[in-house]
């Protein structure tokens, strides 16, 4: 019998068994208790339940206040989707500032700075229902239905003079006017849809990641770029070599003394990154499938957008270009001016210095192999 056969067995059986017994003679600690499948929520009033970057990675957005009395109203609303509905809700607050100018197009069809038509500020509290592992989770669709579905008590306009949620007005009146009837069944939360964790970087959500074969040629570099903790570094120099798929089609490539150039250009990488090094440079080495390159600086930021609508590297990051960049050759009245790469240690650095993202692996692809 299959796992999956017995499953489905017992949980028929668990099923059968507590329709036929009745709810007074259910024992209190149940020995069947642990194969429910649902975990116990925490409904305790006296909890904050805020979210955090242990939750989810992927919540519903139920609702959101804004006002005087938004937190009481959000928290409200936690405490009885914890007790009434066993879900596991949090409260996030966001803070919203619309006062200060932004880069646009005008009429004319040029940059201008524009101003927000309600230049305002606030907070918004959202109340988040979650603890999914990823937007195909599939009880992510069931929970998404309960929630449009539901109708807690703390939103029943009916029974409150007041409330902070926001847009209940509109929706009272969408619901009424809308031609589908779905809608019309929907509660004061119909709005609700998936969303990621606020609180955690754009980088979990990369689907990509790193190449597990580059990560592996690059996790005991001793300069390794993977060890760089900044956003984004300066390319300085690359040395090319042959691609391969696998570490065995080294040996099928042509050598040169004893090394494929694949072999060839991490060595040289490394030996640049060391030398650099040597003299005070923070200079890092990375190596892929058909090339590797050697990068200077860690840097959390690129620069700004100007307002005639040009980009401006920070001064960090223009430092490291101007250093490392080809300079002209020859001089004004000599004919036409050329230009030479930068050399250190007889060595050719790239022609044009280009800032690149700092290579990372997937966070999300991490957490979802260790579940």
């Amino acid at each position: 019998m299959s796992a999956m056969i017995v499953r489905r067995w017992i949980c028929c059986c668990l099923a059968l068994g507590v329709a036929a017994m009745p709810s007074k003679q259910l024992p209190a600690q149940s020995p069947l208790s642990n194969l429910v499948p649902f975990k116990r929520v925490d409904a305790d009033p006296n909890k904050s339940f805020r979210l955090t970057d242990k939750h989810g990675p992927w919540l519903i957005l139920a609702s959101t206040f804004a006002g005087e009395d938004a937190e009481s109203q959000a928290h409200e609303l936690v405490i009885e989707l914890r007790r009434d509905f066993k879900l596991p809700a949090y409260m996030h607050k966001q803070h919203f500032d619309f006062t200060d100018t932004v880069d646009g197009i005008n009429k004319h069809r040029q940059r201008a700075k524009m101003k927000y038509a309600s230049a305002v500020k606030f907070d918004e509290i959202a109340v988040m229902v979650g603890n999914f592992t990823s937007v195909d989770d599939p009880g992510l669709e069931k929970v998404l239905q309960t929630v449009k579905h539901a109708r807690p008590k703390c939103l029943d306009l009916s029974q409150n003079k007041a409330t902070t949620q926001r847009f209940s007005g509109y929706r009272n009146i969408w619901k009424i006017y809308s031609a589908r009837e779905e809608s019309k069944t929907r509660g004061p939360m119909g709005a609700a849809f998936a969303t990621s964790n606020p609180l955690l970087p754009p980088e979990y959500f990369r689907t990509a990641g790193l190449d597990p074969l580059v990560k592996q040629m690059n996790r005991d570099a001793e300069f390794s770029l993977l060890k760089c903790k900044g956003r984004y570094t300066v390319r300085v120099a690359t040395f090319s070599g042959n691609s391969t798929m696998f570490f065995r089609d080294h040996e099928e490539l042509d050598k040169k003394n004893g090394q494929s150039m694949l072999e060839k250009a991490a060595t040289d990488a490394h030996r640049l990154a060391a030398a650099m090094r040597a003299k005070g440079v923070e200079a890092y080495e990375f190596h892929d499938r058909h090339e590797s390159f050697v990068t200077v600086g860690s840097f959390d930021s690129d620069g700004a957008q100007q307002a005639d609508g040009s980009f401006l590297y920070q001064p960090g990051i223009q430092k490291v270009i101007d250093r490392y960049k080809g300079a002209p050759k020859g001089s004004p009245g000599q004919g036409a001016i050329t230009y030479e790469p930068h050399r250190e240690n007889g060595i050719l650095f790239d022609m044009n210095p280009t800032l690149i993202r700092v290579p990372r692996e997937s966070l999300g692809a991490s957490y979802n192999r260790e579940r």
